[in-house]
């Protein structure tokens, strides 16, 4: 059934309704965030449009891994390395544009390698002062390491659980390596007290807006990318992949390559997704490469519906809203919520939240469902 679906070519109304209300959300938060009174119920105040961007770029996090996991059969456990190496490369960018580029030509250094008595800034500082050279590195340096490891793995043919061992081994390896002073980039601190953006100030009710509606643009525009991938001929290579590899490879498919290709592009959507993310929240740190970053993540996928690329989003958004009511209320508690959920879904619900929804509306209207 679900391959029936997959191979379709065509957009749902499903994809159709969910790209509509992205749109409708980039508009509208905005707007209401302008409504004058915080006592007026349509307004939204500048945190919780802080808090909803934040929520579409977990969103973006979520259909990035659903298009490997859910269409091409890869459990990665270390997309969250994607994420942060994305956000550490926007960090370092507003870092940089803190005290300007400098005296006599001369770039200022963080506050931290000061505080470490560093004499110069490290050559893979340079050039991320310049906002487009920062911007290819968001999407150039977690596609980058993705094809390496990729290239690696999928030529040895590791799959299955191996393969997820050893992107969790890779995001693992990559935060110890973080927490180094030495290395550079903020130790345990991570990189913070950014100021602004493109010149405006990251405090502005105007800028919070701007990125908002900026998540919701790009989230629709990677989800119309990979409908695109899922609707074409590769869509079908990777269904293929993910059903029945030996079988492909009979039939003259190099799968490695289709892997290797859809692999490095969901990296660049993390990496994006991350880059979007610490404007937004003021922070990134080596907790963002903590293994269990990524599992949750996956959990994210696993609850909105995994094969379905609006399931990523949506189980992003509804985890991550549990979360936040759960850890300002009960937050001894969140853990266990989150276990017992992930366990209820797996059981209960195996196509996830949005798998269950389009079934009961489809029986109702004793239809497919669109």
């Amino acid at each position: 059934m679900i391959t029936a679906r997959l191979l379709s070519g065509r957009m749902t109304a499903w994809d159709v309704a969910f790209l509509l209300l992205l749109l409708a959300l980039a508009l509208v938060v905005p707007l209401l965030n302008l409504v004058p009174g915080s006592d007026s119920s349509f307004h939204v105040s500048s945190y919780m449009v802080s808090v909803l961007g934040k929520y579409l770029c977990y969103a973006l996090l979520a259909l990035a891994i659903d298009l490997v996991w859910g269409y091409c059969g890869i459990l990665s456990l270390g997309h969250g390395a994607f994420f942060a190496l994305g956000g550490y490369a926007m960090g370092m960018h507003l870092m940089r544009n803190i005290d300007g580029r400098g005296v006599y030509g001369h770039p200022v250094l963080p506050d931290f390698m000061v505080f470490l008595n560093w004499d110069e800034l490290p050559w893979y500082w340079l050039g991320f002062d310049l906002f487009p050279f920062a911007m290819l590195m968001v999407v150039l340096v977690p596609g980058a390491l993705a094809f390496l490891l990729g290239w690696f793995a999928f030529r040895s043919r590791v799959t299955g659980v191996y393969l997820s061992i050893v992107t969790q081994a890779m995001t693992f390896a990559l935060m110890l390596a973080f927490f180094q002073n030495d290395l550079g980039f903020g130790g345990s601190d991570g990189l913070t007290d950014f100021r602004d953006l493109l010149g405006v100030s990251l405090t502005a009710d105007g800028m919070r807006s701007s990125l908002f509606a900026a998540s919701a643009i790009i989230l629709a525009l990677a989800y119309l990318a990979c409908r695109l991938i899922v609707s074409s001929k590769l869509g079908r290579v990777l269904v293929g992949v993910r059903d029945a590899e030996a079988r492909l490879r009979f039939l003259g498919y190099r799968a490695e390559r289709f892997k290797l290709a859809v692999w490095t592009f969901s990296a660049m959507l993390a990496g994006i997704a991350g880059a979007l993310y610490v404007p937004q929240v003021g922070i990134i740190n080596p907790g963002e490469f903590a293994p269990a970053k990524s599992i949750e993540a996956v959990v994210w996928v696993a609850v909105g519906g995994r094969g379905f690329l609006v399931g990523g989003p949506i189980g992003a958004v509804v985890v991550n809203a549990f979360k936040t009511f759960f850890t300002g209320n009960f937050a001894d508690y969140w853990l266990f919520f989150l276990g017992g959920l992930f366990v209820f879904v797996t059981l209960f619900l195996p196509q996830g939240l949005f798998g269950w929804a389009r079934d009961r509306l489809s029986s109702r209207k004793g239809g497919d469902g669109g």
